[in-house]
């Protein structure tokens, strides 16, 4: 999930982008960060949660696991303390291939339009 060029200098992020993001609701990364205690948005004033590009890149792990390798939350946590460096490479690597699977099948369709 490539973050929006827009935001480059954008430091920040609400909950709500975070969410959207990712494809999911704002009270699934609530719930996360009761199970994965690595996610810690700071809160800024009234409570409100505001996610810098490393608590990002700590979602996107955890998306990765759950969601994309469906593991249950215990095991993801379990890996994720056992092998952080190691699950963070594979969730960039799993990053960098669907980036490319959604290349190739634009350019697949590209194709089939010339013919």
């Amino acid at each position: 999930m490539a973050l929006n060029p827009d935001k480059d200098l954008k430091v920040y992020f609400s909950i709500a982008e975070v969410a959207e993001m990712f494809g999911v609701n704002a009270t699934l990364l609530r719930y996360w960060e009761k199970h994965f205690p690595q996610i810690v948005p700071k809160k800024g004033g009234r409570g409100v949660r505001q996610y810098t590009r490393e608590e990002i890149d700590k979602i996107r792990v955890v998306y990765n696991l759950v969601k994309v390798r469906g593991m249950k939350l215990e095991a993801a946590a379990a890996l994720i303390r056992k092998n952080k460096d190691g699950v963070e490479k594979t969730s960039e690597l799993v990053d960098n291939l669907r980036s490319i699977r959604s290349e190739l099948a634009d350019l697949r369709t590209s194709l089939s339009h010339l013919q």
